[in-house]
């Protein structure tokens, strides 16, 4: 998302900005879908606790999986970063490093 919000800055040609659109768009179904699951397993987590029938051992697993799916939730937009990264040539990723305020210039 960062790379298109500067795409005329970084000159983007038309084939990494579609990269760069299709690598945001997988990344987002996929961040809803894993958001979607995270939502729901914190209900669960709720409706225990205001029941009344949250006890150690059912607790465990639902925050493992509550975490779990938010360190995927991390990967998924990391990997996309690398991703749209290696499709820059490296004086874009100067001048990204510079838009984004990441090489102390501006």
């Amino acid at each position: 998302m960062h790379v298109l919000e500067h795409a005329d800055a970084l000159r983007l040609t038309p084939e990494q900005r579609r990269t760069a659109e299709a690598l945001r768009d997988r990344m987002a179904g996929e961040a809803r879908t894993l958001g979607t699951r995270i939502v729901a397993l914190e209900g669960e987590l709720d409706r225990l606790f205001a029941s009344g029938a949250a006890e150690t051992g059912s607790l465990a697993a639902l925050t493992a999986s509550i975490g779990a799916l938010n360190g995927r939730l991390r990967e998924v937009h990391l990997v996309t970063h690398i991703a749209v990264r290696d499709t820059l040539q490296p004086e874009q990723r100067a001048a990204y490093a510079r838009l984004r305020g990441y090489s102390g210039e501006r």
